[in-house]
């Protein structure tokens, strides 16, 4: 049985970390199977690294940042290797020029195009466990590449895509994949399993235990995942392609503090002049979600929308060079708010999600912003300050104890 394991960078933040982990993949290993093991960097590594970047250079080159964050997944299979050579197992590290992870080029963001499996192949047949840095890849210059955030997921889940493995194991410093975040809504459930569909929702809207990317891959390629907790041996959460019981009506409620506005206000009210605004956004890889147009007025209207508060500098820089092109008086931006939202596919069958969910805030005294729907999810933006305590009373509207 081929097993590829991720472990996140709280789970192999000091020595003794690294050896639990060790010992974990090398219980599997002892039992015949084929392990592979995908690292983030230790602890908070990354952010010492952002910072360390920052003082070098204000707004450092991408590409340069991407070759220093790099590094600290590099230096977590390293330890790790070290940790299992001590322990008497036969082991190998390997970044991601060694595996050859061809990635798009862009810097900070890029996306997996293929996986050469040969090296790692060839490290299993020779009975080694294989650890390889999560989070990063080449592009065609061979320069080094980071998948954002959270992207040592979406290595795992393109490995075990790659590799035809028999399981992939996500481990976290929780259980599984919970109701809401049970550091925000106490009484919060734990799912003993989620569709792909929901599961994505949930992280593309702020739950952090999986990366967005990662739950594409897996739905693409047909690869079952499992969430558990790296600090002990409970059952995880199965996220797959469809549940065996009846979904409940609400898979979860999640909460994205990472969210701006921006109003784009008196564009001329003509066909284009969204499509201008948001093709320049997606030429400049810039993530749109909730987007709202008001009625024309006056023979010009107002377009609001939100994307991540890491984005917003370079979109409100875009938006003032095109002002004149995409006929806009002045340009706004709101890094005040959050983004509240219920995910279920019980919702495509059950009418009234919305106003249970509305009625829920409105309860809360919670002034709501914007709203967006689709099939499987209702997502309001709200201030961030009322963000908690809007997800717990929409949590505890929908969800049974």
């Amino acid at each position: 049985m081929l097993i590829v394991k991720k472990f996140g960078g709280s789970s192999v933040a000091d020595k003794e970390k690294i050896y639990h982990v060790a010992q974990r993949c090398i219980e599997d290993y002892q039992k015949g199977n084929e392990v592979v093991v995908v690292l983030s960097a230790m602890g908070k590594t990354t952010d010492k690294l952002i910072e360390l970047a920052k003082e070098m250079a204000p707004n450092p080159s991408k590409r340069e940042l991407d070759m220093l964050l790099a590094t600290g997944e590099q230096t977590s299979v390293a330890c790790m290797a070290m940790a299992m050579g001590a322990l008497g197992v036969p082991c190998v590290s390997l970044n991601a020029f060694q595996v050859a992870m061809h990635t798009t080029s862009t810097y900070g963001s890029a996306r997996f195009k293929r996986i050469d499996s040969q090296r790692i192949r060839h490290e299993l047949d020779s009975k080694k466990i294989v650890i390889v840095t999560g989070f990063q890849g080449m592009n065609k210059y061979d320069d080094v590449t980071t998948l954002g955030r959270g992207g040592s997921d979406t290595t795992a889940v393109a490995l075990a895509a790659a590799l035809k493995a028999d399981a992939c194991e996500i481990y976290t410093d929780v259980e599984g994949i919970y109701t809401g975040d049970p550091r925000v809504v106490p009484n919060a459930k734990k799912l003993k399993e989620i569709t792909y569909d929901e599961m994505l929702e949930l992280a593309t809207l702020g739950a952090k235990v999986l990366h967005n990317r990662s739950v594409e891959v897996a739905k693409k390629y047909g690869v079952q995942l499992v969430v558990r907790s790296s600090l002990n041996t409970a059952e995880g959460t199965i996220v797959k392609e469809e549940v065996d019981v009846e979904s409940m009506l609400i898979s979860g409620v999640a909460v994205d503090k990472n969210t701006a506005r921006i109003a784009v206000i008196g564009v001329k009210d003509v066909p284009g002049t969204a499509f201008k605004i948001f093709n320049l956004l997606g030429k400049h890889n810039i993530n749109v979600d909730i987007i709202i147009q008001s009625i024309g007025r006056e023979g010009t209207k107002d377009i609001s929308f939100t994307v991540a508060r890491d984005d917003v500098s370079e979109v409100i820089a875009l938006l003032e060079e095109n002002k004149s092109r995409i006929t806009a008086q002045r340009i706004e931006k709101d890094e005040t708010v959050a983004k509240v939202s219920v995910v279920g596919a019980g919702m495509q069958s059950n009418p009234g999600v919305a106003a249970k969910m509305f009625e829920a805030i409105y309860n809360a005294g919670i002034n709501i912003r914007m709203i967006a729907t689709s099939e499987i999810r209702v997502t309001v933006l709200l201030d961030e300050a009322d963000a908690d305590n809007a997800m717990r009373a929409v949590h505890d509207r929908f969800i049974e104890y």
